[in-house]
């Protein structure tokens, strides 16, 4: 709602005719991976996210502390190329510390050719919380499954967004 009406406000301000904004509007279908819902009930929070920086996942952290302070929170990240993971590596394993579980998938490496001594368990090694792990994507559904966090999110810019599906209705079944 906020976004709509700074939207507007910003659309008005640059001289946008008036008469198209109502179409404009009815037609924007919202913002896709950004803190979007999958499960919200009493037995469990589903999460996915486009975070792939340092900074975006200390937002998610931020919020999701904010929202379930007495819960436990489990994030599973795929990290997205190789040189962001080199590049950001102290940020990632910081940001990633502040959560009780921590599940990487491998490095999506999109354009890049992998880098040699960069990989998600040198990424994990940094990180300080001890609840933490590798995991295929075969075996992630059972590996959500079986923690015991409340609150479950999906993070990264890679192919894990296709995963999401797959989970949400793995989780829903298993509720």
């Amino acid at each position: 709602m906020f976004n709509a009406v700074t939207a507007l406000g910003m659309a008005i301000l640059i001289g946008t005719p008036t008469d198209c904004l109502p179409k404009a509007l009815c037609s924007f279908k919202g913002v896709k991976r950004r803190f979007s819902y999958k499960i919200r009930n009493e037995n469990l929070v589903l999460i996915d996210d486009y975070a792939h920086h340092p900074t975006e996942i200390d937002a998610l952290f931020q919020a999701v502390e904010e929202m379930y302070p007495e819960e436990e929170k489990l994030i599973v990240f795929q990290p997205h190329l190789f040189s962001r993971t080199r590049d950001f590596a102290l940020g990632f394993a910081k940001s990633l510390s502040q959560f009780n579980e921590v599940i990487l998938l491998e490095i999506y490496p999109a354009r890049e050719k992998p880098i040699k001594g960069i990989t998600s368990q040198w990424l994990l090694e940094q990180i300080s919380c001890e609840n933490k792990k590798i995991v295929s994507k075969l075996d992630l559904a059972k590996n959500m499954k079986h923690s015991k966090s409340f609150v479950k999110l999906m993070v990264g810019a890679g192919d894990i967004g296709v995963e999401v599906k797959k989970i949400t209705n793995y989780l829903r079944d298993e509720n």
